[in-house]
């Protein structure tokens, strides 16, 4: 395993981590969670999603992920960017196409958890399927989140929802504790799996396994991977990402000064005073 501690994006080199606090007013988030998120950068949330809502999920999330399987089966070497057909599926923008997901993405179970992260005003920041086939299993790169196109503030809202058993075998998040407290890492992008971090943490990585209806909740600057899908079943996750009021980004396509997050239109509010929008 690697030593060395990596380095810091450019961009990140005066970040310091503040701690989520303690508070009486938090909804779902309990005391333990919060002390864990702050010395590990994520926690479990069991039983986020109900069984009714997930058959509704679902249902939404294979026809869609259906599709993109198709479009794949179209394009040179069956690949476009890191989305390889038999291997990971990606399915964009859930919430904006179709009125389960909006349903899901606004119900108390999902934004008692973003009021108790964010506080009471926040927004959408970007939702997907990803479908981990069998067929072709590789493990996707050790990675930030805003290793992909950087936010600021860097430390935005991850909540990485199973839709089916998320075990060691079939890719489970595994995630290095407690390296969210160094900001954003200078990433590289690898072929064909995307932007990397590092080949290994500085230290012991953590499983994450979880069953259908758990999520994973972490910060956007908590390294993080899934691992190889060795099952034989697809392993099919939701991920959803908040932002609070007053993100930029700076993205590759982004103008220099940033792209501000504060569009209503392409990112909607989920919480406004702490009431569900």
């Amino acid at each position: 395993m690697a030593n060395q501690q990596p380095n810091r994006d450019p961009r990140s080199l005066d970040f310091v981590w503040t701690d989520l606090a303690l508070s009486d007013s938090r909804r779902r988030i309990t005391d333990a969670q919060v002390e864990q998120f702050n010395r590990d950068g994520y926690f479990i949330i069991e039983d986020l999603i109900s069984p009714e809502s997930l058959t509704a999920v679902l249902s939404v999330a294979d026809e869609y992920c259906d599709s993109i399987d198709s479009l794949l089966k179209s394009v040179p070497d069956e690949r476009l960017f890191i989305a390889e057909r038999g291997a990971i599926t990606f399915a964009p923008h859930a919430a904006a196409q179709f009125e389960p997901i909006r349903e899901f993405v606004s119900s108390r179970s999902v934004t008692d958890v973003v009021f108790d992260m964010l506080g009471p005003d926040a927004r959408l920041y970007h939702d997907q399927f990803v479908y981990k086939g069998h067929e072709k299993p590789r493990r996707f790169p050790w990675h930030q989140d805003n290793g992909y196109s950087f936010v600021s503030p860097e430390s935005y809202l991850t909540i990485w929802i199973a839709l089916s058993d998320a075990t060691v075998e079939s890719g489970c998040v595994w995630v290095a504790p407690g390296m969210h407290r160094n900001g954003t890492l200078l990433h590289t992008y690898i072929e064909p799996l995307g932007w990397q971090c590092f080949d290994d943490p500085p230290l012991d990585p953590v499983a994450a396994p979880i069953k259908a209806g758990d999520a994973v909740v972490f910060s956007s600057i908590t390294p993080h991977l899934t691992g190889p899908n060795l099952s034989n079943e697809i392993r099919k996750a939701y991920i959803i990402q908040f932002v609070g009021l007053g993100a930029t980004r700076f993205g590759n396509d982004d103008p220099a000064e940033g792209l501000s997050l504060d569009d209503d239109a392409k990112f909607p509010l989920i919480l406004r005073g702490g009431v569900p929008t």
